[in-house]
């Protein structure tokens, strides 16, 4: 079989899910279903939850009519959990329980939550391997940002006080068996806590397990993100000796890569992503 074109890995929140309203373009699914039906493999690379995945991205594009086949795939919670769409949209459900957070990560949150953080954050439980509040989309960025400060202190402290080895930032504090095995990683728009394991480089890894299961993988890839972390697609493909740009949609500026790394001028977040995804659809489609 002929390799395709071109394969594809994406960010959710940023490229293609707008992180003030967390919804997706029509115009940018339609991008999507284009290049899906020029042969390009799309695998969404993200720590949003299958469920999110499904209902914003997946569901739509199958109730749109998936073009024969095509590759669409989602490595959700940063590698923990997977699926594959059809006809009917996100296909059976997968998850690696190596990374799942104890239940006490969820609970702690709640109580967070409940005692006094709910005024901008909540808690999404939908998430099967980590645990995740996310900023209400009523509150200021700004607002959020100020407020994600004091949790994430807050959060840190009482998951060492629950006797977890758990890290955030620069800030590190073993477990009694002397081990770090958690992680809190703050976001523009969330707190998630997670497996040291998880990342974007593990999401690639995955990624490319279920696209060579159902075809031959391209050599050229396009992987799109709008944080530092999102590189990691990027870094791990390139170590695998592929051909890959890098297409940095946020708004800071852009990371040195020994790959080539692209920005849309004048746009970040979903409309740069968009802009992105539309170029490549009028150039293959």
């Amino acid at each position: 079989m002929t390799p395709p074109p071109l394969g594809l890995l994406l960010d959710v929140d940023g490229p293609v899910a707008s992180p003030v309203t967390r919804t997706v373009a029509p115009a940018l699914l339609e991008d999507l279903r284009a290049l899906l039906a020029a042969g390009v493999p799309v695998v969404l690379n993200t720590g949003r939850s299958a469920e999110f995945v499904g209902e914003r991205v997946l569901a739509p594009l199958a109730a749109a009519g998936l073009p024969g086949g095509a590759r669409l795939h989602a490595v959700c919670e940063k590698g923990g959990v997977w699926t594959s769409a059809g006809p009917d949209g996100a296909g059976e459900v997968h998850v690696d329980p190596a990374l799942a957070v104890p239940d006490v990560c969820r609970a702690l949150l709640a109580d967070l939550v409940g005692d006094g953080y709910g005024d901008a954050v909540f808690l999404d439980d939908t998430k099967r391997t980590m645990a995740t509040v996310e900023a209400r989309t009523d509150v200021p960025a700004a607002v959020y940002a100020e407020r994600q400060r004091a949790f994430d202190a807050d959060l840190f402290a009482a998951l060492v006080t629950a006797g977890l080895g758990v890290r955030l930032g620069d800030r590190d504090h073993p477990d009694a068996a002397g081990r770090t095995p958690w992680r809190i990683d703050p976001s523009v728009i969330a707190t998630d806590v997670e497996s040291v394991l998880a990342g974007k480089a593990r999401g690639a890894r995955r990624a490319l397990e279920l696209l060579r299961a159902d075809g031959p993988l391209p050599r050229l890839w396009h992987t799109v993100g709008d944080s530092a972390t999102d590189y990691a697609m990027a870094d791990h493909l390139h170590g695998l000796g592929f051909d890959v740009v890098h297409v940095d949609v946020g708004p800071r500026a852009p990371l040195h890569r020994p790959y080539p790394v692209r920005t849309v001028p004048g746009a970040a977040y979903e409309a740069a992503g968009g802009a992105h995804l539309r170029a490549l659809a009028a150039l293959l489609g």
